[in-house]
This record gives structure tokens, sequence and C-alpha cells, in this order.
């Protein structure tokens, strides 16, 4: 979990957003529609953006879990998190995790997506309030900053 081993007894139908909101007190994966249609809880499983609502906290066991308190750290914001501000990206801010970790989740495998790999990554991500182009332009914009100053 975010780099760090994690061992509970749980329940085993307690999924995994409720392993990282309830029990490890994780609480940036955001619930937003329990039915996976938002993308609110998206974190990322061995890599690959998943939704945390729709996998049982022991289909994790033995896998790589990052959240988004994973990103960036002592060394400040990670690129996703500072072009996001830099975008303007972030409204409400419900949806700008999920957006996050999806992003992070294309990056890693697509270091300089065009505008509709961008767009396809981020499909099962709903946001309310930004119109998404400043979504877009967030991810464009760190895949850019990478280049120019490394990953982050």
């Amino acid at each position: 979990m975010n780099g760090s081993r994690r061992e509970h007894r749980i329940e085993p139908r307690l999924l995994l957003v409720q392993y990282l909101r309830d029990v490890l007190d994780l609480t940036g994966t955001h619930v937003g529609c329990d039915s996976s249609q938002c993308g609110a809880c998206t974190v990322l499983l061995d890599g690959d953006a998943v939704k945390a609502c729709t996998l049982f906290a022991v289909q994790a066991d033995g896998s790589t879990v990052e959240t988004i308190e994973g990103l960036g750290g002592e060394t400040g914001m990670h690129s996703l998190q500072r072009a996001f501000l830099e975008e303007a990206a972030v409204q409400c801010g419900f949806c700008t995790p999920g957006m996050i970790m999806a992003g992070e989740a294309l990056l890693r495998r697509t270091p300089q997506p065009a505008d509709s790999e961008i767009e396809r990554a981020l499909e099962g991500n709903l946001c309310r309030c930004t119109g998404y182009r400043s979504i877009v332009a967030a991810v464009r914009r760190a895949a850019q900053d990478r280049v120019m100053d490394g990953p982050s």
C-alpha cells in the first residue's frame, strides 16, 4: 500500500474502497456512485487504474496498491497534482483523485499520449464541474513536464 506492506484480518466481502477509507484511513479515494460508474474511487493496482468499489480488498492481496496519498510526498507535489492546479482542472475536487490516478496509469504506459489517448484513459471518470478540457490539458502538461524534469 503506497510502498508499505499492510496486513489486516478483514471480512471477505469488504470492498477495496472500504478497506482504504475505513481501515487504513486513506480518505483521498472517494466513494461516489458505489456502482463503478463515476471513477472517483480509482486507484492503481499493480500499475493499472481500477475502480476500488468493484474489487474486494482480498483480491488485492499480494498486489501493489497506490492511492492519491502515495503520489508526491516529501519532495513536493506530484507532476499531475501540480498540472491540475496550473491548468485549473480542479473545481469541486471530488473527481480529482480518481482523475489523477487514471492519468498516472496512462502516463506510465504512454509517456507522451495524444489527446485522444488521454480522453480514452479518462473515459471511466466523471466530472460534473470542469467540462474535461482542463483535465485533458493537465494530463498533457504533466506529460510535457515529465519530459523536461524527469518522472515525479
